[in-house]
């Protein structure tokens, strides 16, 4: 048997120094559903979609999530945001806004609907960084890495869980992720994917859990138990000393999972819960079945198993394992469609589909990992040069940034005005129509705007670099700032087009930069 988590791999992750890198935030043509669409129970009450027909944004730090979720014109606009990068606690801030409720130690989703998180490029990790979820529905989060979030200790983060779920939360689905810890409970951790208080509608498919004293429960108290409808499919747990899952009431479906060095327990319904669990591998595991710690029985529905050096343990008190021979004690009418995998080959095709990094590949019940689609636009290989997230892949339907707008200048005079935040120099200098003076921030960062007397239709803007300073200005944001919409977010200085909005005042943030940036003239046109 394999030595418990606390004891093993604690100094192979080692620890990750925090980065502060500045997120940016890229506009991006509407997307498609993530590849293949969700399974399992994801799939009912009404379906799993996530931002599937909203915007498409990029983001590098935990911010620039918060801020694409607080820059949607209400809670359930559809957006995908694509991550890229080390988002951890020291790129992630609290944002306000209408569309969201964020908090600064986690990735919050909160009272939130219809969005997609998905790693893309070089990978997404969230480091010593969990993901919150509460009181929302149809979110898709796949194809990033989540690691080390610790409930004690330092940095704290989601209560010690990866990804929790919690309060009315409908219709969830990761897909293709790696969530892992460096010990357990002793060493500050909790669960890895956690359900609780009315969470329902969920499905774990193609990811890793791994080196976790607790790999996640559907409850979190006997009488928690209106939970449940969870798949977990084509996962790997490994190196878990329990919970995998724990599940109190409610129904769950195991299948064509792969699971090695559960050390002390593994599958475990209790409190009347139902597991049917079909076609999965245990390996070099202990009591992999069953119900445990409680004499509050629950039950499961056998068939297709295999047990590679499962040992058993005798029932006793409020240990009742389902082995040695497991029987079916129960029966689970399952409403979606789902095509099997033989466990005999599980172990390969676990190996060559689950986690992150993973090129999203999938089975098809023919023991043979299948490549996505590879014209899916949510198809995260870097390398695809019609992939849109590539940031060097522009938009055709955006302006051309070497096309000078034509019109009037709307911040000369109509009434304008101006004002700016960060310090800096006089705001005045991007409305005179003299390049050869400018506005500063007093450091990299801050914003500018342009205001009006009443309500004036913008729809491009032009940000004039001074002379000598081309090229300073990164990562921005346009904001209408008497709503906090997110007009246009990217990279760099010069003609920003978007779709025309009446208002009285427009900023352009700059949140990323390669030096001061000196911005000449913030000129705005109505077409």
């Amino acid at each position: 048997m394999r030595r418990p988590v606390a004891l093993r791999l604690q100094a192979a992750l080692g620890t990750l120094a925090l980065a502060a890198a500045a997120g940016v935030v890229l506009t991006m043509p509407e997307a498609a559903a993530a590849a293949g669409g969700a399974t399992g129970y994801a799939t009912q009450n009404g379906g799993t979609t996530g931002g599937a027909g909203g915007q498409t944004v990029r983001a590098t730090t935990g911010t620039a999530i918060h801020q694409a979720l607080c820059g949607r014109a209400s809670s359930s606009t559809p957006i995908t945001i694509e991550v890229e990068g080390t988002i951890n606690h020291g790129n992630t801030s609290k944002v306000s806004g209408d569309s969201c409720n964020t908090a600064a130690d986690k990735i919050e989703l909160k009272q939130v609907s219809n969005i997609t998180i998905v790693g893309v490029g070089s990978g997404a990790v969230f480091d010593q960084l969990g993901i919150h979820i509460r009181d929302s529905s149809n979110i898709v989060i796949q194809n990033v890495t989540v690691r080390n979030v610790k409930k004690s200790g330092s940095p704290t983060s989601n209560g010690g869980d990866a990804i929790g779920m919690e309060s009315d939360v409908r219709n969830v689905w990761v897909d293709h992720s790696t969530l892992e810890a460096s010990g357990g409970e002793s060493e500050g951790y909790d669960g890895l994917f956690d359900m609780k208080d009315n969470t329902q509608y969920v499905t774990l498919s193609y990811s890793v859990l791994r080196d976790s004293g607790r790999g996640g429960l559907i409850g979190s108290s006997e009488s928690d138990r209106s939970n449940g409808y969870v798949t977990f499919h084509h996962n790997l747990y490994e190196n878990i000393d329990s919970r995998a899952p724990l599940l109190r009431g409610g129904i769950a479906h195991m299948y064509n999972n792969h699971y090695v060095g559960l050390n002390k327990s593994g599958i475990n319904s209790r409190a009347g819960a139902k597991a049917k669990v079909d076609n999965n591998y245990f390996e070099d595991s202990k009591d992999v079945l069953g119900t445990f710690y409680t004499d509050e029985a629950g039950s499961w529905q056998v068939s297709g198993n295999i047990f590679d050096n499962v040992t058993w343990s005798e029932r006793s008190g409020d240990n009742n394992p389902a082995g040695p021979d497991p029987q079916s004690n129960t029966t689970v009418s399952i409403p979606y469609s789902y095509t099997l995998d033989d466990a005999s080959c599980v172990p390969s095709v676990v190996s060559g589909t689950a986690g992150a990094n993973k090129g999203l590949r999938v089975s098809d019940g023919s023991c043979t990992p299948q490549n996505p689609d590879p014209t899916d636009p949510t198809d995260p290989d870097p390398t695809d040069p019609t992939d849109p997230t590539d940031p060097t892949d522009p938009d055709p339907t955006d302006p051309d940034p070497t096309d000078p707008p034509s019109g009037t200048n709307l911040s000369l005079g109509a009434g304008s005005d101006g004002s700016s935040k960060a310090s800096g120099t006089s705001y005045g200098n991007v409305r005179d129509g003299d390049p050869g003076t400018f506005w500063s921030p007093a450091g990299t960062t801050g914003s500018i705007s342009v205001k009006w007397s009443s309500a004036t239709t913008v729809s491009k803007i032009n940000i004039r670099e001074a002379a000598g300073s081309g090229g300073t200005i990164g990562s921005y944001r346009v904001v209408n700032h008497d709503t906090g919409a997110v007009l246009a977010s990217g990279s760099g200085a010069g003609v920003i087009g978007f779709s025309p909005v009446s208002l009285e005042k427009i900023t352009f943030e700059i949140t990323g930069a390669s030096g001061t940036p000196k911005v000449a003239e913030f000129e705005t046109y109505a077409g």
